[in-house]
């Protein structure tokens, strides 16, 4: 029988679709990270990161994971939280989605919202909640999947493998988003030793420290769970042989387009991703372009889904 023991044994070995009603040329393919059971690559980094803590004796029975998170990382901690008994704590900036907030809570996640204005380092942030909990809390564990390399490891020995397997080693440009640089980072790099030609290319927002570089103007974005305002120690920037800057506008413009046109529900940043990977598709067609998809469509109705909350934030609908 074909039995998983638990739900964390599911994750991984998503599937590859063409992409061929927007991109007729037909050579750009995208990787459903949304088949993972809690919906998003980021389970693959949360079971990860967890199976190395254990390892290393710095999560232990009954303990407290502690996690910064824009709702992802956090749904993929929980689900490693309810298979081996943790207490799981996030917390998340207030731009993060009425639907992933009340998603990491049906998973029985304890959710802290703080302003997404401030700056990582100011003790208000959900990164300065997150270390000032760790501290207070007696056997907590803070995975911080921006300088864990459990993260990068994740994509090194499973999301990269998965994509040359699928293409039989026919892929030539691989496109992800950009936020802990994990997946693009990892993957990336076992892409890169398998077929040295392989490019690798970021998609970030605009006013993300990605397209803009550290002395340039930085600006808050609306899509979420990609672009950074530090270099995080999980990306590998020698990896990465080029970024693309999206705006929200076309991150959501596309994100709406794949669903109405290729019946693929996603976010934002798989909007931005796609988006960026067209661009490249349409460079050459003669090269096969792999995107991720990181996650499903489902966390964003009320946002980017919404004809209203569209035309409120300047966005043709």
């Amino acid at each position: 029988m074909s039995i998983f023991e638990d739900v964390t044994a599911a994750i991984g070995n998503t599937p590859l679709v063409r992409l061929s009603r927007i991109h007729r040329a037909g050579n750009l393919v995208a990787k459903l990270e949304y088949a993972n059971p809690g919906g998003s690559i980021k389970e693959r980094i949360a079971v990860t990161m967890i199976d190395q803590a254990e390892a290393d004796g710095l999560l232990e029975p009954g303990g407290t994971i502690v996690e910064p998170t824009s709702g992802n990382t956090g749904v993929g901690l929980a689900l490693v939280g309810a298979v081996r008994g943790y207490r799981v704590i996030c917390t998340v900036p207030d731009k993060v989605s009425i639907e992933k907030q009340d998603l990491l809570r049906a998973y029985g996640v304890e959710v802290i919202v703080t302003p997404t204005d401030l700056l990582p380092d100011h003790p208000d942030s959900y990164y300065g909640v997150a270390s000032r909990l760790v501290d207070e809390i007696e056997g907590a564990f803070q995975p911080n999947q921006y300088f864990n390399m459990a993260n990068p490891k994740a994509h090194y020995e499973m999301t990269g493998p998965e994509i040359w397997s699928q293409t039989e080693g026919q892929v030539d440009v691989f496109v992800t988003g950009v936020g802990t640089g994990g997946t693009i980072s990892g993957a990336g790099r076992y892409l890169k030793e398998q077929k040295p030609s392989i490019e690798v290319v970021g998609a970030a927002p605009a006013g993300s420290i990605y397209t803009r570089g550290p002395e340039g103007e930085l600006h808050q974005y609306l899509v979420e769970g990609v672009g950074e305002d530090f270099y995080p120690e999980t990306v590998e920037l020698e990896v990465i042989d080029r970024f693309i800057e999206i705006s929200d506008a076309d991150s959501f413009a596309m994100a709406r387009r794949l669903a109405q046109r290729e019946g693929v529900l996603t976010g934002g940043s798989g909007g931005m991703a796609v988006e960026a990977a067209l661009r490249v598709a349409a460079e050459d067609t003669v090269r096969l372009v792999v995107v991720i998809i990181p996650d499903s469509g489902r966390g964003y109705l009320s946002k980017i889904f919404n004809d209203q909350w569209m035309l409120e934030h300047g966005f043709d609908v």
